[in-house]
């Protein structure tokens, strides 16, 4: 005998979201509306407070900076590496090498801009 559609939706879902499936989906919802209570507790007391609030602001922008001027020096260490690594093969190969060195760059450049 087989299952109404009722009973087949049903199972389908049991089978799909599973019963810790749906478990974890609402710890997560509680998490996120935990995390909106605190963001909105946070954000009412540099409300409160206009000049912690400007301090706070001051050392997010040096933070961003930091991590602005971190990623500029992995970048030149990078370029560097690949120059030195250029220097460390045999002439007759350092053609060859750089192609696919170039390659390579452009390939994860393309990747970056896409936001992959």
């Amino acid at each position: 005998m087989g299952m109404t559609d009722e009973e087949a939706i049903g199972s389908l879902l049991k089978s799909t979201l599973g019963i810790t499936h749906t478990e974890d989906i609402l710890l997560d919802a509680v998490r996120d509306l935990v995390r909106e209570e605190v963001k909105g507790y946070i954000h009412q007391k540099l409300e409160d407070h206009p000049s912690l609030k400007e301090e706070f602001k001051a050392g997010v922008k040096a933070l961003m900076e930091a991590k602005i001027r971190e990623a500029a020096a992995l970048v030149l260490i990078a370029k560097s590496a690949a120059k030195l690594g250029v220097k460390l093969v045999p002439e007759d190969l350092r053609e060859e090498m750089a192609k696919e060195l170039v390659g390579a760059v452009e390939k994860e450049i393309a990747t970056i801009l896409e936001g992959r």
